[in-house]
């Protein structure tokens, strides 16, 4: 019945309804036009408003208005006075008309619009469910600003604010996602495999190596191949290492062209051709096809699915390699893989102890430093994390020029390096 019409409208229809002005803006009743900003409200009837006025007697504060309402869900506010008010023709005035259908006369009230935001506040579960105000924690200085900013702040200020809160839910988003994760792994696998890999085993092992055994007596049990390729993991990549293990001279010189792979593994493919042993040439080209696809993805910074999901990888090596060399962002409202610094070190770490089984623990750093474009000077400081013992080999390279390279021998006991005296001093002062 209640119908919104600007006076030219009004105009229209005078030859058949009568137009009633109450009287002035003082003394006549305001007509509410009410915005929800996040939708519209479904049930009307049981919204509960409620108007503040202001009682200041100067005329600039007197015309201010907040208004309130309150639905089973969330409340709400909105205002006539603040910056993010929507701007209307001031030439113009707005008013809203009830029609009566039996007398043929419509009343005429001025209108004032109200753009109402939802105030999300924090209760406890006590005061939600007895509705009791007084159960409600008293608001946090920080909570206090925001309520300042939000009515008198400037533009720039309620920017900043409005970007906090949002940084804030995409956390929540991200607390969501993870605790979902740990709710399906405790359901497919139990609550021991979640607890395998949130606590370390060993207090001194650091987040980015391989788990290590520094009481090891041979050099293969210190890093353990079921560490770094699980028995289930070493069966699926079978299918996905069929091209290394059927490969000819002609498809690896195609190799060798395209450079799309490392040259640490086509230097061991290209020993593997010489191998008459099918259990050796199968483990290896198993081992070789995994470390080929840790050395590609050290070269990425966001990670897609397409970037790893090739049709020969396996859904159990991605999600491997997702979970443990990724982490999850939350950027332009959805989550994203990255590869961060950390990880990126965890996977030069897993690449380099997955070499040493495969070259008889002495591996030519300095190859595997190119492949991954690394510094000379990062991946021996992560060999020497390792506690891998570092020596200088001569080696020809293509130009049959000879070139200085660093090799990493695992011996045991595991090499301890002491820090230079100066970084001792530095540390110190």
């Amino acid at each position: 019945m209640n119908v919104c019409a600007h006076v030219g409208s009004v105009l229209e229809m005078s030859s058949r309804v009568i137009w009633e002005y109450p009287g002035d803006v003082e003394t006549t009743k305001e007509a509410l036009l009410v915005k929800f900003s996040n939708g519209s409200i479904l049930t009307p009837e049981s919204v509960s408003f409620t108007l503040y006025k202001n009682k200041d007697k100067d005329p600039k504060m007197k015309s201010q208005r907040i208004l309130a309402a309150e639905t089973d869900r969330l409340s709400y506010a909105g205002n006539n006075f603040s910056s993010d008010v929507e701007q209307h023709n001031s030439l113009c005035r707005y008013f809203v008309g009830v029609l009566n259908k039996e007398t043929g006369k419509m009343e005429v009230y001025d209108a004032v619009q109200y753009n109402m935001q939802p105030i999300l506040e924090r209760r406890t579960d006590k005061a939600i469910n007895t509705g009791d105000v007084t159960d409600q924690p008293s608001k946090s200085y920080r909570e206090k600003v925001d309520a300042l900013i939000e009515s008198f702040g400037t533009i720039k200020q309620k920017r900043a604010l409005s970007s906090r809160k949002l940084n804030q839910v995409g956390s929540e988003i991200l607390n969501k996602a993870m605790e979902k994760a740990a709710v399906e792994i405790i359901e497919s696998k139990g609550t021991t495999e979640l607890v395998k890999y949130a606590v370390d085993k060993r207090e001194d092992t650091s987040l980015f190596l391989p788990p290590c055994d520094y009481n090891a007596e041979k050099p293969e049990n210190a890093y353990k191949f079921d560490d770094l390729i699980s028995p289930v993991e070493y069966t699926a990549l079978e299918a996905a290492s069929a091209a290394f293990r059927n490969l000819t001279p002609d498809d690896l010189q195609q190799m060798v062209q395209n450079k799309k792979t490392a040259l640490f593994v086509l230097q061991e493919l290209q020993e593997l051709q010489e191998t008459k042993d099918k259990e050796f040439h199968d483990h290896h080209t198993r081992c070789l096809w995994f470390l080929d696809a840790l050395i590609k993805l050290s070269h990425l910074k966001m990670v897609k699915r397409k970037d790893i999901m090739t049709p020969e990888c396996p859904n159990i090596i991605f999600w491997k390699l997702m979970k443990h060399f990724t982490v999850q962002t939350y950027r332009n409202g959805r989550m994203e893989n990255s590869i961060s610094g950390t990880m990126k070190t965890k996977i030069v770490s897993y690449v380099i102890a997955l070499a040493l089984h495969i070259t008889d623990f002495q591996v030519d750093l300095t190859i595997l430093q190119r492949d991954m474009k690394l510094k000379e000077s990062r991946i021996l400081e992560i060999a020497k994390a390792m506690g891998l013992k570092i020596t200088k080999k001569l080696v020809y390279s293509e130009s049959l020029e000879e070139e200085s390279h660093k090799i990493g021998f695992l011996t045991i006991p595991l090499t301890v390096y002491k820090p230079p005296m100066g970084a001792i001093k530095r540390k110190r002062m």
